[in-house]
């Protein structure tokens, strides 16, 4: 567990679009990563994004965000 401030926050708007939220505010239901790509693999390989946003997940938007958060 870590405070808000230190984590990604991963959003799906309502547009279905998923992207990163520098702001923490964007609309649309959220996620929280940490800001190392062993977590994002982790979360990749577990398809822990998927559960939480309810929807499938290419592969282009996970490596998307892996260059998003500076792997």
């Amino acid at each position: 567990m870590k405070p808000k401030r230190e984590l990604i926050r991963i959003v799906r708007t309502p547009e279905g679009e998923i992207l990163t939220d520098a702001t923490g505010k964007c609309n649309g239901r959220g996620a929280y990563i940490c800001p190392d790509a062993g977590c994002l693999q982790k979360a990749r390989k577990g398809r822990r994004l998927e559960k939480a946003f309810e929807c499938s997940i290419p592969e282009e938007i996970y490596d998307r965000l892996e260059t998003e958060i500076g792997k």
